[in-house]
This record gives structure tokens, C-alpha cells and sequence, in this order.
């Protein structure tokens, strides 16, 4: 593992804030650290082999079963997401026809978006979900952004971004691949949330070491406008704060408690009603 307290995006001195526990694979403890100039989190120690932090078979993003009346819960959450981000797309790009997806885990929103007529291709290192996403969608999923020569009108990060070792180096590329008037439509957590505040250390969000930075409103307007990149818009993922808060209180408590999390979850929204401050924000990107 490598650490460094010095921030990789403004050379500017960190600060320990929270020591949090990897609850999904290893039990290791991680550090985050604070960058007060552009106000994100940053995960210390970054492991070099991070793929072993993913070999879990409760790691939701990759799985493909509704063997559980939460998987079933998450599943019918996502399909319901999936509707509202191509009214996104509709809204922002009405005369979208191509999407890419990169970190598509196992394709279903590819999918969705393929049985709304657009072209569609991923971007899924994993292989063993790229496999199920191929086998989806004939295969249009491929391991690296670098083995695609088309350009597109949409591009999608559904909280991926976090997850990235090198970010500013996968943004380039994503913005070499966009179509003129095109848009990229980024979805991350937002560590300034109520939600995460409530639950310190154990918010499910952190999810250290595979989150490796944390974002707030300021720090992707920044990161993206150093690449001459353009927040247009942010909008709130509602359902979000729920599914968060039920995996902290399991986290935070041993069990998950349905109804604590609801209140937490709700009072999460209601709070950012006013505040702009949601449990995961999708940012609208455009070209300057």
C-alpha cells in the first residue's frame, strides 16, 4: 500500500479526519484525509493491488441475483434509477442517440438504454461482470476505454468515479471521446451530506479502500473545470440516503434496522431540501 499526505490534485498538505473500517472485505483500517482546497476526502493508505478488494460475492454493483429481499429492494431502486436518468438524458440531450457507460458493471443500464433505441457501449474491468454484461448485450462491454474508436453523445459514470486510480487522466480520455454538444452525466457520493456527517465512520458511502477519493459539490467543479469541463447542473439521487443508511446502521449497529434508516434517510432529504447537500449528486458536464 502507498500513502501519501500530500493531495495528488493541489499538492496541498492533508489532514487526518476519520479512521474508517473496510465492513465488506478486508476489516483494515483507513485513513481519510481532508484537501481544504478543493474540500474532498482522500483514502490513505491507496492499496497497488486493489482488485482483491472487490473479490466479494456481497458486493452489490457486481452481483446478478435477487437471492435476498434487499437485493430485490436494491434491484427495484435501480430500475427505477434507470428511468430517471434518461429523463436526464432526454432533458439535457434531446437528440442523444449513443451512450457509453464506463464501469458498467453488469450492463442492465446499458441495457435499459438499448431498449430506448440508443447505440450502446461499457467500459467494466472486472471480468467477471464484463462477462455477464456481454453476454446482455452482444458483446458491446470492453475492458478499457482505450479499446473503443467511437465517440458518443452521452457519457455515464454511475459512481465510478470514486472508485478510479487515476481520475484526471480517465476524465481526458472520456472528454476525448465526447461528441460536440454532447454530455457526460457523473454520479457520486457527496461526503457533506447530513447522512454522512450522522454516521462518521461507519457511512456506507466511504466504503474505504474502494472509494479512494470523496467528493463534494466543489471538488468535482473543480476537477472537471481543469480539463476545461463545465458543471451545468446537479441533481439529487433521493433513493440514495435510504440505501446508504441502512447499510451504516448495519455497519454502525451489527443489524440493518428498516425503520432507523428510513428516518435517517428522509431526514437526510429533507435536510438538503435546503441545503443542495444530497447523499450522492449527479453532475451534468458539458465542454466549455
Amino acid at each position: 500500500m502507498s500513502e501519501n499526505n500530500i493531495s495528488p490534485f493541489t499538492n496541498a498538505p492533508l489532514k487526518k479526519l476519520l479512521e474508517v473500517k473496510d465492513y465488506l472485505v478486508s476489516s483494515e483500517i483507513f485513513g481519510l484525509y481532508h484537501d481544504p482546497e478543493w474540500d474532498m476526502l482522500i483514502t490513505q493508505p491507496q492499496p497497488k493491488n486493489i482488485a482483491k478488494y472487490y473479490e466479494s460475492e456481497n458486493y452489490q454493483p457486481h452481483k446478478n441475483s435477487q437471492e435476498s429481499r434487499f437485493d430485490r429492494l436494491y434491484d427495484y431502486i435501480r430500475h427505477h434509477l434507470y428511468r430517471y436518468k434518461y429523463r436526464l438524458i432526454q432533458k439535457f440531450h434531446p437528440q442523444a442517440h449513443s451512450v457509453l457507460d464506463y464501469g458498467t458493471a453488469t450492463g442492465e443500464f446499458l441495457r435499459f438504454m438499448q431498449e430506448k433505441t440508443f447505440s450502446v457501449s461499457g467500459v467494466e474491468p472486472n471480468k467477471d461482470a464484463r462477462e455477464i454484461a456481454n453476454d446482455k448485450l452482444e458483446n458491446s462491454v470492453r475492458v478499457s476505454i482505450d479499446e473503443l474508436n467511437d465517440n458518443y453523445d452521452v457519457i455515464t459514470l454511475w459512481h465510478v468515479l470514486e472508485h478510479i486510480a487515476e481520475p484526471e487522466e480517465l476524465i481526458q480520455k472520456l472528454k476525448e471521446k465526447l461528441n460536440p454538444g454532447g454530455i457526460m452525466l457523473i454520479a457520486v457520493p457527496n461526503f457533506k451530506s447530513y447522512d454522512a456527517a450522522y454516521y462518521a465512520q461507519y457511512w456506507a458511502s466511504y466504503d474505504v479502500p474502494r472509494h479512494l477519493w470523496h467528493f463534494s459539490t466543489l471538488s468535482i467543479k473543480k476537477l472537471f473545470e481543469k480539463h476545461q469541463l463545465q458543471v451545468v447542473a446537479q441533481k439529487p439521487l433521493y433513493f440514495d440516503s435510504f440505501y446508504i443508511s441502512l447499510l451504516s446502521e448495519q455497519y454502525k449497529n451489527g443489524k440493518k434496522r428498516w425503520i432507523p434508516a428510513i428516518y435517517r434517510g428522509l431526514l437526510s432529504n429533507l435536510q438538503a431540501w435546503k441545503t443542495g447537500e444530497y447523499s450522492s449528486l449527479i453532475y451534468v458536464i458539458t465542454a466549455q
